[in-house]
């Protein structure tokens, strides 16, 4: 693959991605008080529900900015693979244990089951681990 098919392809996935984290952070900070209710009705979290309220639509904004600044892509594809890891392993608790609570997610994802929620982070899980593997073995993009 040349370099500049790996620069192209990088710029797709960010893009992707920061479009993903700006759509979930605004989606929870334009319906703060449902997704904070939804979030503390959760057996998991929900004793954590207002600070996870509170922080993570700050934590997905600074990831879509890490990724918008070429400099710091390689952390923001780092962040976005834990972060997508920790969602989906949440999202793989709920569906196995709690199916019936509503998703604390807004906007188009609320409209999916926690089952199709699932597969939707599992294959964005595998778009992150692309452009952190393309990423990581373009020395030329660490500079």
């Amino acid at each position: 693959m040349s370099i500049k098919s790996r620069a192209t392809i990088l710029e797709i996935l960010s893009s992707l991605l920061i479009l993903v984290w700006v759509y979930a952070a605004f989606s929870k900070l334009m319906d703060f008080e449902k997704f904070k209710l939804v979030l503390s009705s959760s057996p998991l979290i929900g004793s954590y529900a207002s600070g996870i309220a509170v922080g993570l639509p700050f934590i997905e904004l600074f990831i879509a900015a890490l990724l918008f600044v070429p400099k710091y892509r390689l952390w923001g594809f780092s962040a976005s693979l834990i972060l997508m890891l920790v969602l989906t392993a949440y999202l793989g608790y709920m569906v196995a244990f709690v199916p019936h609570l509503p998703c604390s997610c807004g906007g188009i994802l609320e409209k999916l089951g926690w089952r199709e929620h699932l597969i939707f982070n599992s294959c964005l899980t595998i778009v992150v681990s692309v452009g952190l593997f393309i990423y990581s073995r373009s020395k030329f993009l660490l500079k």
